[in-house]
């Protein structure tokens, strides 16, 4: 049993070794920058951040404006001051709302922006797939990511590039 075994692993490893190992490499990050969809993407969650960004404004006047009208209330010697506590508590609540606000709109950012990449990522990762099948690669690696990388090795990118139609 043992004889078998030992005859058909030295049967086995010279057609193993001997087996064409085509690697490839490609630039996923420049291409998927270079991607149309990553372009209207990007400008949808610059308009949303925009948008986050002018609601934000507006608390931000509006507490100014708050500020500003306690300070006139508190050098008001008639004004009692259980409606300055009452100012200030309003101020602290408006305050809380903004952090509240910016923590809310951080999160639905980059909820925003997982749905939107995640699309235009299966495409450039089934683009790269599909260059490996047809080409018949074993592997390709995202550039830069091996520590050495052998003359042998192709780089895929225009091949990409080329199966997703971008110049």
């Amino acid at each position: 049993m043992f004889k078998k075994f030992i005859i058909a692993l030295c049967v086995a490893v010279p057609a193993f070794v001997s087996a064409q190992v085509k690697l490839g490499v490609a630039d996923v990050e420049a291409v998927f920058a270079a991607m149309p969809e990553t372009a209207a993407a990007n400008t949808q969650l610059q308009e949303a951040q925009n948008k986050f960004q002018s609601e934000y404004k507006t608390l931000e006047e509006e507490m100014n404006k708050k500020v500003a009208e306690f300070q006139q209330l508190q050098n008001d010697p008639n004004t009692p001051q259980s409606i300055k506590e009452r100012r200030i508590q309003d101020m602290q609540d408006m305050d809380e709302r903004a952090k509240q606000f910016m923590a809310t709109a951080q999160q639905d950012l980059q909820r925003q922006q997982a749905q939107l990449m995640q699309p235009i990522q299966e495409k450039l990762v089934n683009a790269i797939k599909a260059v490996g099948a047809e080409n018949g690669f074993t592997m390709i690696f995202p550039i830069g990511q091996a520590l050495y990388e052998s003359p042998d090795v192709v780089d895929v990118t225009d091949m990409v590039r080329a199966k997703l139609g971008i110049k």
